[in-house]
């Protein structure tokens, strides 16, 4: 079952491929999503890594939590759902 990862703190530049190459070092990759603003259309500074397993999940997330990449530190941590709006 995919498990799907927050990374936080990205470089606004980073692209779905460049995430894809990093995080596919830690297992197979099932999908990357990088959020952009609605008002400016610009990236938000954070993506969705959906991994294809929990282990690989698990792995990704040592791997690269607390890391550097493209000159941020980011985190790497499982997505919590997203809690219901009023």
């Amino acid at each position: 079952m995919p498990t799907k990862l927050f990374v936080g703190g990205i470089p606004y530049r980073t692209t779905d491929e460049e995430l894809q190459q990093q995080f596919s070092q830690a297992g197979e990759v099932v999908s990357v999503y990088i959020p952009v603003d609605r008002m400016t259309n610009r990236p938000r500074g954070f993506a969705f890594v959906e991994m294809a397993d929990d282990s690989a999940a698990d792995k990704a997330i040592s791997m690269f939590d607390g890391t550097d990449f493209g000159g941020r530190q980011i985190a790497v941590n499982k997505a919590r759902p997203m809690a219901p709006r009023n």
